[in-house]
């Protein structure tokens, strides 16, 4: 077939997602009813955390009996469903899944039932690729009813080329998901020697002088919210703080907040300067720790950052980086006892014990670890920048198949199957 025969095929008819299947919400449950093993009973109920898994959903932690569905009048949904979030913020995900084996839904989801011949493997990329927002109920809590997800408009080929879209992406995207999954990999290498950086580092300090911190910082504070929180940030002025901004690689100002002056002044506890160590010290991100670089100027933390602004005779970046290390986070993580608790208190980071000798010997041991952490990171960042146009190319395909932009042929069927680098015959203008 020559290029003009191949561009001279017809677009796909242009049709709505209920003529494909049907679509069915699922069931609520008594939460004494549900929450059971795999072992105790037969049925899995699917919840919409699961969608997070992987696009075959086989397993979760819910089971529940065929007797309760029964009783309750609950659908059990074939294998091959497609499934996903009707209701919350879980919805703004776009997550379908299929099931890969018999199943119930909670109450927040809802099933495509699709029509033989049309091929799951097709819809699923299909509806993957598609964006039901405008199709939500608008409001604090956005949902979908079956009407509404069944006037999704999509351009669906024949049964026949759908099977072969689907056999193409399927090969192509679980090679792109290896190729990933190998850079993932090579990532968690790195963070391997990221560690064997700091422990070559700060070993052979550790069986000399120790100090706990408070000996040691001139300062150890942390903020407040402003009065108003939240309401009171400006769009401008001095910056504030908070534990989204604390890296371990370093302070991110793309999300601050800011503060009047009036406020900057009136917080001069939680004034920082730089060369002023922070540390977060509540929340997931605890223990994240950086230091206020050179140039910064005025700012202020909020409460889930601590100050440390070391003495004379501690270099800071020698304190961050010992903090940021293996040995100092275990110092960090031990020192609060977990959920019952709020974070870590001033008092609890100050009794922290940290490797102390002379000063010059400090700020060689920045300079050695600062050469090795950054040839790392050098590679660290290259491996992002692939994984991250792999994602991109695998998202790319997908939408130029399920679109009809790329028509694929059984020539490249079998060369996706096989591994071979394939190039789709023809593109659509």
């Amino acid at each position: 077939m020559n290029d003009a025969a191949k561009n001279s095929q017809p677009p796909w008819p242009i049709s709505s997602l209920k003529r494909f299947g049907r679509l069915l919400g699922g069931s609520g449950f008594p939460v004494d009813e549900q929450g059971f093993s795999e072992t105790e009973m037969e049925i899995p109920f699917f919840k919409v955390k699961d969608l997070a898994g992987s696009l075959t959903l086989t397993e979760t932690n819910n089971y529940i009996s065929k007797e309760t569905a029964t009783r309750l009048g609950a659908t059990i949904f074939s294998e091959s469903a497609i499934v996903f979030a009707k209701v919350g913020a879980a919805l703004l995900l776009n997550r379908f899944r299929v099931l890969g084996c018999e199943g119930c839904l909670d109450n927040n989801m809802m099933a495509l039932l699709l029509k033989k011949p049309n091929n799951v493997s097709f819809f699923l990329h299909l509806l993957n690729n598609s964006d039901l927002s405008s199709n939500f109920n608008q409001g604090p809590v956005p949902s979908v009813n079956t009407r509404q997800v069944g006037a999704l408009v999509v351009t669906v080929p024949k049964p026949a080329e759908q099977q072969r879209i689907a056999a193409y992406l399927d090969a192509s995207c679980a090679a792109i998901d290896a190729a990933v999954a190998a850079k993932r990999r090579q990532l968690e290498t790195l963070d391997a020697l990221r560690c064997a950086a700091f422990h070559s580092a700060f070993a052979p300090l550790l069986d000399g002088v120790a100090e706990r911190i408070k000996d040691v910082a001139a300062k150890i504070g942390s903020g407040v919210t402003p009065e108003g929180g939240a309401a009171g940030y400006l769009d401008d002025g001095i910056p504030l703080l908070r534990s989204q901004n604390v890296h371990f690689d370093g302070l991110w100002l793309d999300d601050v907040a800011f503060i009047s002056e009036d406020t900057h002044s009136e917080m001069r506890n939680s004034q920082v300067k730089p060369r002023d160590v922070l540390l977060n010290i509540t929340g997931a991100s605890i223990g994240r720790c950086t230091y206020v670089p050179d140039g910064f100027g005025e700012g202020n933390v909020n409460q889930h950052v601590c100050i440390v602004r070391p003495g004379h005779r501690l270099h800071y970046e020698f304190l961050a980086a010992f903090l940021s290390s293996p040995m100092g986070q275990d110092q960090v993580m031990s020192s609060f006892t977990g959920a019952s608790r709020q974070g870590l208190s001033h008092k609890e980071l100050g009794l922290i014990r940290i490797p102390f000798p002379p000063f010059e010997v400090q700020k060689a041991t920045c300079a050695l670890l600062n050469s090795k952490l950054a040839e790392v990171k050098r590679i660290v960042a290259g491996i992002e920048s692939q994984i991250a146009t792999l994602t991109a190319y695998r998202k790319s395909l997908i939408h130029e198949c399920v679109t009809g932009q790329r028509r694929v042929t059984d020539e490249d069927v079998r060369r996706a199957r096989h591994g071979e680098r394939s190039q789709p015959t023809e593109r659509r203008a």
